[in-house]
């Protein structure tokens, strides 16, 4: 079996949103889509790995985040099996109230940042539940409920390698900070622990992040990431005790994770636009209000 991460360019960046190609002989199967704005680098990169769109009859979400699974729609119209977790699965067949959602946050930027986002075909939409398998070829994957970040998420297992969707977090090439993702509406510290001590209890060779790329420290990464959940979730706490909310709120989580990365100017420009921290901050704010109410 092997691997191909293939890297979108997100907004024409290199190293920020990754899909992954899995082949194994004639066996092929995809994890994650990306946005649409993505596709065509998609398209150009499995294309250098002698693979054509009509090639691709596994596609597998993590979960159903636009930075993920914009463009699964696309892969169900042109044939492909579309494999999701029971929560996200009636937003991918009808995305309008992803996009209505989407589009009070991005506004005017929707386009160019998620670009087309289709409606897939119900049939060809398939429920995977934890520890369910799916068989192709000699490619056996296996779905991971692992919520925390998103309740509708997936990690996606192949014998002792693991594709975390943003579970594990985001580390990009180069780099040791890790940035946890956070992202309103459904962050949730104590599953997300649970699910990243899952994770490590597994032991997994190499993990595999859609932000991006391979982790070849799987054991010190995850027990590096579940400390980090706890101290933002902490952190935001502490600020929201002192008074702090929106705006204010986000500068200060900004600031802490700033200092605490040590990425220089461009490194750091480079996670923000992987995983923003004012929107990690909002995260986290929504969670502490709801569970303080």
């Amino acid at each position: 079996m092997t691997v191909h991460t293939l890297d979108l360019c997100f907004q024409d960046t290199p190293g920020i949103i990754a899909a992954h190609l899995i082949q194994s002989g004639n066996a092929l199967a995809l994890i994650e889509t990306g946005p649409g704005s993505c596709h065509t680098a998609l398209l150009n990169s499995l294309k250098t790995h002698g693979v054509s769109p009509n090639d691709i009859k596994h596609v597998f979400l993590t979960h159903i985040h636009l930075d993920h699974a914009g463009g699964a729609g696309w892969w169900a119209e042109q044939g492909a099996q579309v494999y999701v977790h029971g929560k996200g699965a009636m937003h991918v067949i009808d995305p309008a109230k992803l996009i209505e959602s989407a589009t009070r946050i991005y506004g005017d930027r929707m386009e160019s940042l998620w670009g087309a986002i289709l409606p897939a075909p119900a049939e060809q939409v398939t429920i995977l539940r934890d520890g369910e398998k799916v068989i192709i070829g000699d490619i056996e994957i296996e779905a991971w409920d692992t919520p925390g970040h998103a309740r509708h998420h997936l990690a996606y297992v192949l014998g002792d390698v693991c594709f975390t969707g943003d579970v594990a977090g985001v580390r990009l090439q180069g780099c040791d900070y890790l940035s946890v993702a956070a992202a309103p509406p459904q962050f949730e510290p104590v599953p997300y622990i649970a699910s990243v001590d899952r994770l490590l209890a597994a032991n997994f060779s190499k993990l595999y992040l859609a932000h991006f790329g391979e982790v070849s420290d799987p054991s010190s990464h995850l027990d590096r990431y579940r400390h980090a959940i706890d101290e933002v979730y902490q952190n935001v706490s502490a600020w929201m005790s002192e008074g702090l909310r929106g705006e204010e709120l986000a500068k200060r989580y900004t600031a802490s994770e700033r200092l605490v990365s040590r990425l220089d100017e461009a490194e750091w420009a480079r996670y923000e636009l992987a995983n923003g921290t004012a929107m990690c901050a909002a995260g986290v704010e929504l969670y502490v209000t709801k569970s303080t109410a």
